[in-house]
């Protein structure tokens, strides 16, 4: 149990430094500007259906060069077990060269969660459902369940995040 659990940790850091097309862009909003104009309208629409359904707590930024729903230090001194300066990621979402992603460490962290995402998906989408570990993959950017994704980010609290990723941390 002790190595799986290592090894989900490090994967996370791998998955988020690892993004295929990290942006240098430092706002939000440059990173947008730098999409084309049917993945800025695709962004934006999930961006909004995000910020519409998280939980209070977390923050939007920049984060590993995506748009990221962070818990702050603030909330959080202890930050990222991997850099400590770096807040503590929950959900980004990024334009990949061939699909629009979004990382959620929740699924990955959580198996209940990822469960009920997967038996969700079919109720949502004509589409197979494209998923990694923590990144669910949209090819057909105009297919997106928003109504899933809304559903999905209002399924755990910051303190429940937090829980889950300590619980991680401490095995």
């Amino acid at each position: 149990m002790y190595f799986k659990t290592i090894r989900r940790i490090y994967f996370i850091n791998f998955i988020i430094k690892k993004a295929k097309m990290q942006s240098k862009a430092t706002t939000v909003d440059e990173y947008i500007t730098e999409l084309s104009d049917e993945r800025k309208e695709t962004i934006n629409t999930l961006r909004k259906t995000i910020l519409k359904n998280i939980p209070s707590g977390f923050v939007e930024e920049m984060n590993y060069g995506m748009i990221g729903y962070v818990v702050p230090h603030s909330l959080y001194p202890d930050g990222y077990h991997c850099n400590p300066k770096l807040p503590l990621p929950f959900i980004n979402i990024a334009s990949q060269k061939n699909f629009i992603a979004i990382y959620h460490m929740g699924i990955y962290t959580n198996p209940a969660l990822l469960k009920w995402f997967v038996d969700e998906f079919p109720k949502h989408s004509s589409l197979k459902l494209d998923m990694g570990k923590s990144c669910i993959r949209f090819k057909k950017i105009d297919k997106i369940p928003y109504a899933l994704i809304a559903e999905l980010v209002q399924k755990m609290t910051v303190n429940e995040w937090i829980n889950c990723f300590e619980s991680q941390i401490k095995k």
